[in-house]
C-alpha cells in the first residue's frame, strides 16, 4: 500500500502530518518535507501566540472596567480573573520577549475589545467608556492597583 503524499496528510491526517514531518526533519529528509504547509503552520503559530497575549489582555482590562463600573458586583471570580492574567502574562512574555514590541499595539487592541465587552456586560452605553485605555501597561499590572469608580 502506498504511502499518502504530504499534502493528502496534512488534509486528512493532521497528526499524522506532524508526526511525518518531524520525522523527516529530525532525520535531515528536507526535500521530502512539506514545506509549504510547515511555513503556513510556523506562521500560524506566531499569530495564536500573539492572540493569546490580546486575549489575556483583553480579559485583564475587562475585568478591571467592571472592577471599575460596578463596585457593587465585584467578587472573587473578577478578582481572580484580574490575579490570573497579572500572573500569566509575565510568565508569556517571558517566554517570547520579541512579543514585549508588540505590547502598545496588542494592549490597544486589547482594550477596544475590552471596553467593548465590559459595556455588553454592564449595560452601560458605550460612550462611557474611554476610547482608550487609561492606565499604562505597568499601572494595570501592578498587584496593588485596583481602580476606583470615576469621580464626576
Amino acid at each position: 500500500m502506498a504511502k499518502p503524499d504530504s499534502q493528502d496528510l496534512y488534509e486528512t491526517d493532521y497528526y499524522a502530518w506532524v508526526n511525518r514531518q518531524l520525522e523527516l526533519l529530525r532525520t535531515g529528509q528536507w526535500e521530502a518535507a512539506d514545506i509549504q504547509n510547515l511555513v503556513d503552520e510556523i506562521e500560524d503559530m506566531a499569530k495564536k501566540i500573539k492572540r493569546e497575549l490580546e486575549s489575556r489582555l483583553k480579559v485583564l482590562l475587562m475585568h478591571l472596567l467592571k472592577w471599575q463600573y460596578q463596585p457593587d458586583r465585584r467578587g472573587s471570580s473578577w478578582e481572580m480573573s484580574i490575579k490570573t492574567q497579572r500572573h500569566d502574562i509575565p510568565e508569556l512574555l517571558a517566554e517570547n520577549p520579541s512579543l514585549k514590541s508588540k505590547l502598545e499595539e496588542s494592549i490597544t487592541k486589547a482594550y477596544r475589545r475590552a471596553a467593548y465587552e465590559a459595556h455588553i456586560e454592564t449595560g452601560y452605553p458605550e460612550e462611557d467608556f474611554p476610547p482608550n485605555c487609561l492606565w499604562t501597561f505597568e499601572q494595570f499590572m501592578d498587584a496593588s492597583f485596583w481602580p476606583d469608580r470615576f469621580k464626576d
